[in-house]
């Protein structure tokens, strides 16, 4: 794992050590986010943006394809982080605290964006999961922690009473982001339940209405960014709003070839601003992640 060296002894570097210092050193956390680097000037700035997600395992998502506990052992998550942050082009990392924190104790965010996951109490599979609660970051601790923005996901589900409370969630968090001055990213979706499960819609339809709702939180749209799934007709999708768009890569579980294509065509749309990506790029199918990286770094 790549690490770094910072004022006194806030950086670790050696992922061994990270439940020592958390457990003797808990100010390190502190002192860590106080010397990280931060990226100059605004994130869209110039070339569009690769950034890796890696705040799936806070829902208890911790499976890729078939197998149902790959994201289960940190530190192998972690070597996988360290390995796709430290490639050319990557500009940086969203998390929660715990992931975040790690990867700042091992001064790997140096220069990257750190972007903070904030609502992940809609815990996959429950039946609570489209009441998706504030129960990481809030845009303060965001701030307070020199972070450059925060990132929720909000899914419209007509027939739950419990997604006005998201809405109201995440309308609040953008506008606190907004005062601070920092970026706001929302993931929206249309959603519904089949057979007890909540499942997005990824229609152009669907996304059009998702997107549009996303636009309109908060008190200001200024530093606003939406993430989207590369759809059908995606053209559309991006045409409901002004705002930079990031689409999406996740479990794709297709062929490499079929992902790729998809952000290439919707690179091609000038309202999309980059990339989010993280099992697809963290856990491929051959367990190359250098390569993977890469290659999505070649597509931007």
């Amino acid at each position: 794992m790549a690490g770094g060296g910072g004022p006194g002894e806030a950086r670790v570097g050696d992922p061994t050590d990270l439940t020592g210092v958390r457990a003797a050193r808990p100010e390190a956390i502190a002192e860590a986010a106080a010397a990280r680097e931060r990226r100059n000037g605004p994130p869209g700035g110039s070339s569009p943006l690769l950034i890796i997600a890696a705040d799936q395992p806070a829902r208890g998502t911790l499976g890729v394809g078939g197998d149902l506990t790959a994201m289960a052992d940190r530190r192998d998550l972690l070597d996988r982080l360290c390995v796709a942050v430290d490639r050319p082009g990557v500009d940086g990392v969203i998390g929660t605290p715990d992931v975040l924190e790690d990867l700042m104790l091992l001064g790997v965010l140096d220069g990257r964006l750190a972007i903070g996951s904030m609502n992940r109490g809609g815990l996959a599979g429950t039946v609570f999961e489209v009441d998706d609660r504030f129960t990481a970051y809030d845009a303060d601790a965001i701030a307070a922690s020199r972070l450059d923005g925060g990132k929720m996901l909000l899914r419209v589900d007509d027939t739950d009473p419990a997604t006005v409370r998201t809405l109201e969630g995440c309308a609040r968090a953008v506008s606190r982001l907004a005062s601070h001055r920092l970026m706001a990213v929302v993931e929206p979706f249309v959603a519904h339940r089949v057979d007890g499960r909540v499942r997005n819609l990824v229609t152009p339809e669907a996304m059009i209405r998702a997107v549009s709702v996303a636009s309109g939180l908060g008190v200001t749209s200024a530093y606003t960014w939406l993430a989207a799934p590369v759809v059908p007709e995606m053209e559309r999708v991006v045409a409901a709003t002004t705002l930079p768009v990031l689409v999406l890569g996740g479990d794709t579980g297709g062929e490499p070839g079929e992902w790729l294509d998809g952000w290439r065509r919707a690179l091609r749309i000038p309202g999309v601003r980059g990339i989010v990506a993280g099992r697809a790029l963290l856990y491929p199918r051959d367990g190359d992640v250098r390569s993977a990286v890469d290659t999505a770094v070649e597509v931007l």
